[in-house]
């Protein structure tokens, strides 16, 4: 079930963004310019991207003018000539504005601006705010993302910095994304930051206010061991680099981009106290960022695979057992409302607690059910295999069948398909 079916455009599948961004941080202005590398899924005489509330001054396709229509967040193309099925064709879009979040039932989504810089939170429609896109979750392209702003300011953005350069009072950062990636993943972080590298089995950049160095030195002290103990039990770290950004403000949650997670100031308070959303966070480079849902029908196969992960580095750093957070969130959810498919539970239970938890008491049960070893060679499997790709719901419960060496059906059917909690084996 597509849940948001005013979002995307099936006719075209998108291989590059490469994004030109200035933006000014006082005034909260960007100037954009947006270049698309696409193939046509059949013939196009025209075609459709989501932008949110900017100016666009010109509008390209294969080098050429293309009339265009912009309202309702839907940027409507029509090029000079039809595109044929199967060809590859380029867009490229003039724009300027304030970026504002695009609006949505969990409030705004997108590019916000903080205090002192701004932040990104895209999660699931939130890229028209800044960019224009395909903004459907199975559209994962690579980027590279170029923003100038003023040098006082650091920018932190999805993949590798490989150029840095300073023009009089502003310095130019340019990201390469090299692995292909959702839109709702892209994303900018804005701000004052200092600068602390972490050890690990792979590199680990950490960017905060001075003002909370102390704090974070120590909240974040454990997630080389953390790195380490999920690629024994999911596989090799998806990506080259993980960043964390904790940003000079308060946030609600902590926020999952492609290779980064985003923490408040309101998330670090020196005595580890949030140390299961660094966790969850972490695991979302797996399960979420790597392996993308192809539907958001399927999103507990993200914030299940997260929460479930809690659990794991609960048990993996001496703390309780899985075992005991799966007794206590069972009793819990056993006395909330039994409404909710968890593989199924509509637009606009999502997000709801339900399906974290429930999601993560799922894989726990199936572990118990299918023993350890063949868990986590699944869950081994189904990273390499779909490494960097698009996941369903369906293609799990097969794999996990092959592993079990018999039908789960029963089981996946009562944890995944009805509505009432079943019992944890």
């Amino acid at each position: 079930m597509n849940y948001f079916p005013d979002h995307g455009d099936d006719g075209y599948q998108v291989g590059r963004y490469d994004l030109g961004l200035d933006y000014r941080v006082g005034p909260n202005r960007l100037a954009g310019t947006a270049r698309l590398s696409a193939t046509a899924a059949g013939g196009l005489d025209r075609l459709a991207l989501d932008l949110g509330t900017f100016r666009v001054g010109k509008a390209l396709v294969d080098g050429a003018p293309a009339r265009f229509r912009h309202r309702r967040g839907k940027l409507h193309l029509t090029p000079a000539r039809p595109i044929d099925s199967g060809a590859e064709f380029t867009v490229e879009v003039r724009y300027t504005g304030n970026p504002s979040p695009v609006p949505s039932p969990w409030g705004g989504l997108g590019w916000e601006q903080l205090t002192d810089g701004s932040i990104v939170a895209g999660q699931p429609t939130g890229a028209p705010s800044w960019f224009p896109c395909n903004d459907r979750p199975d559209d994962k392209a690579r980027y590279r993302i170029t923003v100038t702003t003023a040098s006082a300011y650091e920018v932190v953005a999805n993949g590798r910095l490989t150029g840095r350069r300073r023009t009089g009072a502003n310095t130019t950062w340019v990201y390469e994304q090299d692995e292909p990636m959702a839109p709702y993943l892209a994303s900018v972080q804005i701000g004052r930051y200092q600068f602390l590298e972490l050890e690990g089995p792979v590199p680990q950049h950490v960017f905060f206010p001075s003002s909370a160095e102390r704090d974070v030195r120590h909240d974040f002290g454990r997630q080389g061991a953390m790195l380490s103990a999920f690629t024994r039990l999911f596989g090799p770290y998806p990506f080259g680099l993980y960043t964390v950004v904790v940003a000079d403000d308060e946030l609600e949650i902590p926020v999952e981009a492609q290779g980064m997670s985003i923490f408040g100031t309101n998330h670090v308070d020196g005595e580890r106290g949030q140390e299961r959303l660094v966790a969850h966070e972490l695991a979302h480079q797996w399960f979420g960022n790597s392996l993308t849902v192809g539907s958001w029908s399927d999103i507990w196969l993200h914030e299940g695979f997260a929460t479930h992960a809690e659990w794991l580095w609960s048990e993996e750093s001496g703390g309780e057992p899985a075992a005991a957070h799966a007794r206590r969130w069972h009793h819990r959810l056993a006395g909330q409302p039994q409404d909710l498919v968890l593989a199924d539970p509509g637009p606009g239970d999502m997000f709801d607690d339900r399906v974290y938890k429930r999601g993560a008491l799922a894989l726990h049960a199936l572990r118990g059910v299918m023993g350890d070893e063949a868990f986590f060679g699944a869950l081994r499997e189904w990273t390499s295999e779909n490494r960097h790709g698009t996941v369903t719901t369906d293609a799990f419960t097969a794999l996990a069948d092959r592993h079990a060496g018999r039908s789960l059906e029963a089981f996946f059917t009562a944890w995944l398909r009805e509505k009432e909690l079943p019992p944890l084996p």
